[in-house]
């Protein structure tokens, strides 16, 4: 495996689920200055946490293009771990944003806030802004990788499995293959995408685990010793398109998306250095925790 050609990588939403694991697996490699993009100066935990273990905060007004560049000078590698809207604005234009300042800032490579299921198609609103934000970057003449994962493995209770109550609720085929992968992996993922030639301006995807949602079922028995009760709701998103009761919300229309099109035909676990985790390592510390 190459050396990166990169040296100073920052790093927006760090203080966010998925963005906390990737700036950890930053910090762990040790090969590059780790900076944090914060809104404002506050008491955030994770904010001190990272800092604590070497990374620099710096500060900038989003909605500011000035103060962003100027946030943004001496960086190589710009990652978005940003996943919701704020104050009114749309995920899109944040991350457009954060695309100007970073050409104007002469940023090499820009890693968008992706981190998902790597839809090919859009169908949801949820999802539609990173394909419209994908366009703008691909036009902006900088590198840039498209990083999916699957579900995050952590947000297993999200997607249906209630260890507390031993229920598991599924928006599809109980044989419907889904795939997933650790935060702590995804971190380790983002970083080596460094590493390696074939992430350039390209999409590369990444597994820790491929089951259908019986066979992780079946390892959350397992963990917890007992058989769980199984729900199914099938016809979710045509109740939810056509208003019929039950209706359902807009969150449990999302998890019937990512039923229905969580499909990985191919996958680059090959061209990493690592083996991901067990998923029965994260579901036995779900099961611990509830």
């Amino acid at each position: 495996m190459s050396n990166s050609p990169f040296h100073t990588v920052t790093i927006a939403g760090a203080t966010g689920n998925v963005g906390y694991a990737i700036a950890e697996a930053f910090l762990n490699d040790g090969s590059y200055n780790v900076k944090i993009l914060r809104r404002k100066l506050d008491e955030n935990e994770k904010a001190k946490s990272l800092n604590s273990k070497g990374a620099e905060i710096v500060y900038a007004d989003h909605s500011q293009k000035d103060d962003l560049v100027k946030a943004l000078k001496g960086t190589d590698v710009f990652v978005s771990a940003v996943f919701e809207s704020s104050n009114n604005t749309s995920l899109y234009d944040i991350q457009v944003s954060f695309l100007l300042a970073a050409k104007e800032a002469s940023v090499k490579r820009f890693i968008p806030s992706e981190f998902s299921n790597g839809y090919k198609t859009t169908g949801h609103v949820f999802n539609d802004e990173k394909f419209r934000f994908r366009e703008e970057l691909e036009k902006s003449g900088l590198e840039y990788t498209y990083i999916h994962t699957g579900l995050f493995q952590e947000f297993f209770g999200w997607f249906g499995y209630d260890v507390k109550n031993k229920k598991a609720k599924f928006y599809g085929d109980g044989n419907t293959k889904i795939p997933s992968t650790s935060l702590s992996d995804i971190g380790k993922y983002t970083v080596e995408t460094l590493k390696i030639p074939e992430a350039r301006n390209a999409h590369i995807r990444v597994i820790g685990a491929y089951l259908t949602l019986n066979e992780y079922l079946q390892k959350f028995e397992e963990a917890t010793g007992s058989k769980w009760e199984v729900i199914e709701d099938r016809d979710v998103r045509y109740r939810f398109k056509n208003k019929i009761d039950p209706i359902p919300s807009m969150s449990d229309d999302f998890i019937a998306f990512v039923t229905e099109n969580s499909n990985f035909p191919e996958y680059d676990n090959d061209k990493f250095s690592f083996t991901p985790q067990p998923v029965t390592k994260v579901i036995e510390t779900l099961v611990s925790q509830a």
